[in-house]
């Protein structure tokens, strides 16, 4: 490896982002791209199984929303031992999010935060998840 090799660096040019049809064909597509930046991130096997439990379940809600013909766009924030998902889509009349959902519970017991963000015309789940080699922020050690 080179001494200008930026394999495991994060820095301000970290951020992805990946547009597919609103299609459930290519959810595979982002749950495999999701486990490669959180391994590039160092995150545990663990941690990269519930982030692609929790991308499922994400992406599962936004194309319910998602208008025929609409776009699914992800975008990725990466800092160092962690990870945030924003999933978007066009919905001219989304639904209000359901709270009591099975896939919402999943999405609180195994991320850091989870929000939904709903208006005319977007639907959106933002999630992010800490490495849990990293302590939490504002934990006292």
């Amino acid at each position: 490896m080179s001494e200008t090799s930026t394999v495991g660096r994060i820095d301000a040019r970290s951020d992805v982002e990946l547009r597919l049809p609103a299609d459930g064909a290519y959810a595979s597509v982002l749950r495999t791209l999701t486990a490669g930046l959180a391994a590039r991130l160092d995150f545990t096997m663990d941690d990269i199984e519930d982030l692609r439990i929790a991308v499922s379940e994400a992406t599962a809600m936004v194309l319910a929303e998602a208008d025929a013909g609409a776009d699914l766009v992800c975008r990725f924030h990466l800092a160092p031992g962690e990870l945030t998902l924003n999933c978007s889509t066009g919905s001219e009349a989304p639904a209000k999010p359901d709270y009591d959902s099975f896939g919402w519970q999943v999405l609180t017991t195994l991320t850091t935060s989870a929000a939904i963000e709903n208006r005319p015309g977007h639907y959106a789940v933002q999630i992010t998840l800490h490495s849990s080699l990293d302590p939490a922020p504002g934990a006292g050690l």
